[in-house]
């Protein structure tokens, strides 16, 4: 799939709904384990409006090199606004790579809350970072894994599987075991250097359920529904789930759990 031409989310309204996504308090853990250094080469799989790739940027100076790449065309264009020098558009799946960036290069590519939306060829996205890293350089990454948006997704499930649909195939997610993500990342040619599994209560402040829904299923999950249907089933959700994820003073929260790992290239 190319999302490359249709965006699913507006910047504005991702920034409202998901600013947990690159929070500091979210994101510490990934980024020690990116450990950026003076005169690093650094790839950020995934860069959104770029509040990550501007800390990687800043942590290489003047003497390394930063680039952001994202499918939609909307969130590299805040990218480059808010600062990151240099950012373009593609599917990870599919890596396309302009002249600047030059292939076996870098030193490491990073990559937050992402790689989960690469259902239909996860394979695909190790096979563009290992284009781009030197042998030795190392894959960072964090991404929905296994028994990640519990509740939430069964909710969907059920509720497109009850209009006579089928929700596999309607389902956008890959979140994968630990054994199954090793195994690809070996079968590409890295050494799992770390990778393990982080359960993460995440409180949704801005819209609860609802908004979460709206901005990560509508238009993916639920893209072939009419605005009534997809209302009806998102109602359908919300109540489905509020016994277990909103509090007795209306506060949502939703288990992620979140695949993070460290790998390096041994196999050009």
């Amino acid at each position: 799939m190319d999302h490359s031409s249709t965006p699913d989310y507006s910047a504005s309204n991702y920034n409202q709904t998901a600013a947990f996504v690159y929070s500091a308090e979210y994101t510490a853990p990934i980024l020690s384990l990116l450990k950026p250094s003076i005169g690093e080469r650094i790839v950020d799989f995934g860069c959104g409006t770029g509040e990550l790739t501007l800390r990687i940027q800043e942590a290489v100076g003047a003497s390394g090199f930063t680039v952001g790449i994202d499918y939609n065309n909307d969130m590299i264009s805040e990218a480059l606004v808010n600062g990151v020098r240099h950012a373009y558009t593609s599917d990870l799946q599919n890596l396309q790579i302009p002249a600047l960036v030059l292939e076996n290069s870098f030193d490491a590519v990073f990559s937050n809350a992402v790689l989960h939306w690469c259902k239909q060829n996860p394979r695909g996205v190790l096979d563009g970072a290992k284009r781009l890293l030197k042998v030795g350089g190392r894959f960072v990454c964090e991404m929905g894994g296994f028994m990640n948006c519990i509740g939430v997704r069964i909710g969907l499930h059920r509720a497109v599987k009850r209009r006579g649909y089928e929700p596999d195939k309607m389902d956008p997610w890959y979140f994968p075991t630990i054994e199954e993500y090793q195994g690809l990342l070996q079968s590409a040619g890295f050494r799992v250097n770390t990778i393990n599994l982080v359960p993460r209560l995440t409180p949704l402040l801005d819209g609860g359920l609802r908004g979460w829904l709206q901005l990560f299923a509508r238009q993916t999950f639920l893209k072939e529904f009419s605005d009534q249907v997809a209302a009806a089933i998102i109602d359908e959700v919300v109540d489905m789930c509020e016994v277990d994820m909103k509090d007795k003073e209306g506060n949502w929260a939703l288990m992620y759990v979140r695949l993070r790992f460290l790998a390096t290239l041994d196999v050009p």
